[in-house]
């Protein structure tokens, strides 16, 4: 299969309103910048018509690629099912929800040309969101940032162009709870960020609910930082001291001071105490134990049932 110059991966769950209005805006954009891309739709699963309309595309255009997901995988699963069979220089990855312009390709592309192999979309405003979501994200990314070894860009999504040798090293990476925008800052290589502001959604409702981002949250944190589980070793030492020293006292105020320690309301709040932190401590180590069990089972990350994709060709990397 030919290289081409520049690969736009497009996952797409929900969004048949906003594709041809994304499709044109994209051919504005890439054709001034080079003739040689392709454009790669991968339906996780849409139970609208966005994979007819991916289809209609795809027969007016032979730079339109499309993978039809047998299943919804999940948003990071789909656009890692478009990295492993995309095939150029530099590779794209943006939504379909027309919250992220388009047209902000040129500039990353610009930058990739200067020589950096990571040029990532920072967010100065996010239209059309609420308070508490741009609350929380901003909280949780700080909080990674700080549980991490390496850096990790704040206010950037997955909206980013990468080199091939950035795709070609995220393809190497086996584990199936994705988080692909701290996977690629972990790489390292030479990295960007141009900035934007962030559309309000013109169609159709976010497919991320908010037990799917805290999903996506504990992904990236048990991913990526053991310090959860250093503090749970260390809390569970300084529970243990306090007990011992709590114990050392009783008998000490027993046989020395003749006063013995009573109270049914102190023994219950230190037990629920005790047992909260138990279950806490349980709980992030399961989170970790889960993460193995799942790459164990060694499970494809996605099935396809239909592209226009040649598998055989499927590049090895």
């Amino acid at each position: 299969m030919q290289e081409n110059e520049i690969s736009i991966i497009i996952p797409v769950y929900n969004e048949s309103e906003n594709l041809e209005i994304l499709y044109d805006r994209l051919k504005k954009t890439l054709s001034p910048i080079t003739d040689n891309y392709q454009i790669l739709f991968i339906n996780d699963g849409s139970t609208d018509n966005s994979m007819s309309k991916i289809l209609a595309l795809s027969k007016i255009d032979l730079k339109i690629f499309y993978m039809n997901l047998s299943r919804n995988f999940g948003h990071q699963i789909a656009v890692s099912a478009g990295l492993e069979y995309c095939n150029a220089k530099c590779t794209v990855i943006i939504d379909s929800d027309l919250q992220d312009p388009p047209e902000l390709i040129s500039e990353l592309y610009t930058k990739y040309k200067e020589g950096f192999d990571v040029v990532y979309a920072k967010r100065q405003k996010r239209e059309g969101e609420s308070f508490f979501k741009k609350l929380t994200a901003k909280l949780y990314y700080r909080l990674l940032k700080n549980l991490v070894s390496f850096e990790i860009p704040l206010d950037a999504g997955d909206y980013r162009l990468v080199s091939k040798k950035v795709v070609n090293a995220l393809n190497k990476m086996p584990e199936n709870n994705k988080f692909l925008r701290a996977q690629i800052a972990w790489l390292g290589f030479s990295q960007t960020h141009v900035l934007y502001n962030r559309d309000s959604r013109k169609h159709g409702k976010s497919a991320y609910t908010y037990s799917k981002m805290i999903r996506l949250a504990f992904d990236g944190i048990t991913g990526f930082s053991d310090k959860p589980l250093l503090f749970v070793s260390r809390l569970g030492f300084v529970i243990s001291i306090f007990s011992f020293l709590l114990i050392v006292y009783a008998i000490f105020a027993h046989f020395a001071l003749e006063q013995t320690i009573t109270g049914w309301t102190s023994l219950i709040i230190s037990a629920a105490f005790i047992g909260g932190i138990q279950l806490l401590s349980i709980g992030v180590i399961g989170e970790y134990i889960s993460r193995i069990n799942v790459n164990v089972k060694d499970r494809p990350l996605y099935i396809i049932d239909a592209t226009n994709f040649n598998i055989s060709e499927k590049k090895d990397v």
